[in-house]
């Protein structure tokens, strides 16, 4: 009888979602944290009136609260049966909807985004759970038997999913929220999405920046010598009316976008994301405007050399030169302090965290895994890329935060969300397979 009851004792344990659990995930998404809290308290420290790290009055202490609630977060996805997700992706992404429409007219006004919930103290941003949302919403189409990304009807409808929360949250003026959730893009390009997709929204933000520096008439020549040049190279047999009639459509269409770019800029973006494309373009064309922060940010990082100034030393944080610098900006601060070493090893942590999570996808036994799986890692790569992109000027100012190391609750818990679900997915592949 001992023995049975030891037994079981032993199945249990392995069978628990902990033994399961993907802990060099977990062991990276711990490090993430711990040396973006860090980085945090370095990036508000006054060597004038030096304040404990936990502080709750300070941003280090309250992320440290945040940080302690993203654990209760993490024991409640994990307690959750895993087939709660893809049961009710549908009601989560409708849910999510109307937090996004009623945030509209019952938010509260921050920083001209009037995209907030505001409880007290706490501030609640609907857009940062949009993306786990939506990431759930299409991972569960996608896993409906019968669709499929080639055909027409099934892009249209995932390109719905989509663009009903990139709506809602541009009309509360987040713009870099709702251009997050374009990022998913690369999960459909993965899942059978055609390449054309990807590759016209390359050559339309291509043609916007060149259109900003070039003149039409020498763009229009550029393109008719590559329009050439393809054909030039084409074997004989695919020159033909249809190869012609399509390379004419195509430089048609390209011409037509660099016509109407004009009309984009002046007329469709608004005068603060007009500043931030030209800042991308030439930094000093807005220098006491939009520009203030790219390059305020590119000394911080520069001032920093290979091995950084030290914690707590930097002196471009220290004085307010950086805006933002411990939500959109935290980079800026590592770069300064731990110079092109730490920023080296902060961008090796999110790289590596991306990668591990690859590899999960690949595994996973059901198609609602993977799909989710890879827009969880659509999302990250996106921010990953545009925030340090931005901090040193290679990517235009949208305001989107660090993965795990910009401050910031809703950042913060909604990140820890979207790996978590998948995780606990991951943890539960054995289970999963018995229904296949």
């Amino acid at each position: 009888m001992n023995h049975l009851l030891k037994n079981k004792k032993l199945a249990s344990r392995e069978n628990s979602v902990l033994n399961r659990l993907d802990w060099i995930t977990v062991a990276l998404y711990i490090a993430c944290v711990v040396v973006g809290w860090l980085n945090i308290y370095a990036a508000v420290y006054n060597p004038e009136q030096p304040i404990s790290i936990f502080n709750f009055d300070t941003n280090s202490g309250k992320q440290l609260v945040f940080a302690g609630f993203a654990v209760f977060i993490i024991i409640a996805i994990l307690v959750i049966d895993y087939r709660f997700w893809e049961t009710f992706a549908f009601f989560i992404y409708g849910f999510v909807l109307l937090l996004l429409i009623a945030v509209l007219f019952l938010g509260a006004n921050i920083k001209g985004s009037h995209s907030w919930f505001r409880i007290g103290p706490i501030g609640f941003q609907p857009a940062e759970v949009a993306k786990m949302a939506t990431a759930l919403a299409i991972a569960k189409y996608l896993s409906t038997p019968g669709t499929n990304l080639t055909r027409f009807k099934d892009q249209l409808n995932v390109g719905i999913f989509m663009l009903i929360p990139m709506i809602l949250i541009r009309i509360s003026d987040e713009t870099g929220q709702a251009l997050v959730i374009v990022g998913l893009l690369l999960m459909l390009y993965r899942e059978g999405l055609p390449g054309i997709y990807p590759l016209i929204i390359i050559v339309a933000a291509t043609l916007l920046v060149l259109s900003l520096t070039v003149e039409t008439l020498n763009i229009a020549i550029g393109l008719a010598i590559v329009g050439a040049l393809v054909i030039f190279f084409l074997p004989r047999y695919q020159r033909n009316r249809k190869t012609y009639t399509a390379m004419g459509l195509i430089y048609v269409g390209c011409i037509s976008m660099v016509l109407a770019t004009d009309f984009i800029i002046n007329d469709v973006l608004a005068p603060h994301q007009r500043s931030r494309i030209e800042v991308l373009i030439d930094p000093n064309s807005h220098k006491r405007g939009a520009g203030w922060n790219v390059i305020q940010s590119k000394i911080a990082i520069g001032s920093g050399g290979i091995f950084g100034k030290g914690f707590l030393q930097g002196t471009q944080t220290k004085f307010d030169f950086v805006p933002e610098q411990s939500t959109d900006f935290i980079f800026c601060t590592v770069g300064e302090e731990h110079g092109f070493m730490g920023s080296i090893l902060v961008i090796g942590l999110l790289i590596g965290l991306i990668l591990r999570l690859i590899i999960l996808a690949e595994r996973q036994r059901i198609k609602f895994a993977r799909v989710y799986g890879y827009g969880v890692i659509s999302i990250f790569f996106f921010h990953f890329l545009v925030n340090i992109g931005m901090t040193i000027g290679l990517m235009p100012v949208i305001g989107i935060p660090l993965p795990f190391f910009s401050y910031g609750g809703s950042s913060l818990w909604s990140f820890t969300i979207l790996l978590f679900i998948f995780l606990k997915l991951d943890a539960q592949r054995s289970q999963i397979m018995s229904r296949v």
